[in-house]
């Protein structure tokens, strides 16, 4: 992935000790049922979020926390930084433990004033699943198109990359007006584009185009995740860095 046109506007290198850095991150938190029939709660404690040794270390526990029998975390960019547009980068090595489902993506703040999930869309810049071995998933989600919906073209690619969770990895994805793409260690693996429907240019099939925060977390079981091996827990993700280009005029 070619980078001359963009600069580096954010990121988080995890070169210091402690918590994430509280300018930067924010959680999701609770022991509620979550959705997909997840079986976590998400916590901010530094039992499953913590910096050390410059890696982000991000972990799903056995733990009870109110009726939920395991513990994790949701980290997010919201109320700290949105984008709309640029390319994403994020260098990690996933979990590998049955019943694990770590995931980066994206959300449009305006779930947060009352535009309900798929209206508002969702960028999955990658998913993983113990289930089916090595396979990474890359997804868009909108009202017309989504995975709840069987009457219209999935915007969804599985991708298999062997060993996937036994070494670091680079994630990437570039966001544009016209298209969302997405690479892994700097090589394409599929694309969409604002013109794949051919009869709907309009926010309920492409969303796309406002801005977006940011997410990584570890959630336990669900649709994704399937049976939990409670004997390959902790689930540990390690993040090496997160980083966000933008093209000048889309700084946000």
């Amino acid at each position: 992935m070619e980078l001359k046109e963009y600069r580096l506007v954010w990121h988080d290198e995890f070169d210091y000790e402690g918590r994430p850095d509280p300018e930067k991150w924010n959680y999701d938190v609770g022991n509620r049922k979550w959705a997909n029939n997840e079986l976590q709660a998400y916590t901010d404690r530094a039992a499953n979020v913590e910096v050390r040794d410059g890696k982000l270390l991000m972990r799903a526990l056995k733990e009870r926390d109110g009726e939920r029998e395991y513990t994790s975390v949701r980290m997010t960019t919201w109320e700290r930084q949105s984008w709309q547009y640029g390319y994403f980068e994020i260098r990690a090595k996933l979990p590998s433990g049955r019943g694990s489902w770590p995931a980066f993506w994206f959300l449009a703040d305006d779930i947060r004033r009352g535009v309900r999930w798929p209206l508002c869309g969702e960028i999955d810049m990658m998913e993983h699943t113990v289930m089916e071995k090595n396979r990474l998933v890359y997804s868009l989600h909108s009202q017309k198109h989504n995975h709840t919906r069987h009457d219209t073209r999935q915007y969804s690619t599985g991708y298999v990359c062997p060993g996937v969770c036994e070494e670091f990895h680079v994630y990437g994805m570039e966001w544009t007006p016209e298209y969302v793409e997405y690479f892994l260690d700097g090589v394409s693996v599929c694309k969409y584009r604002k013109t794949d429907d051919t009869e709907d240019r309009t926010e309920t099939a492409w969303p796309y185009d406002k801005p977006y925060y940011m997410i990584l977390n570890i959630a336990v079981g669900g649709f994704m995740g399937g049976p939990v091996a409670e004997e390959d827990m902790p689930f540990v993700m390690e993040v090496d860095y997160v980083r966000v280009y933008q093209k000048e005029e889309n700084d946000a």
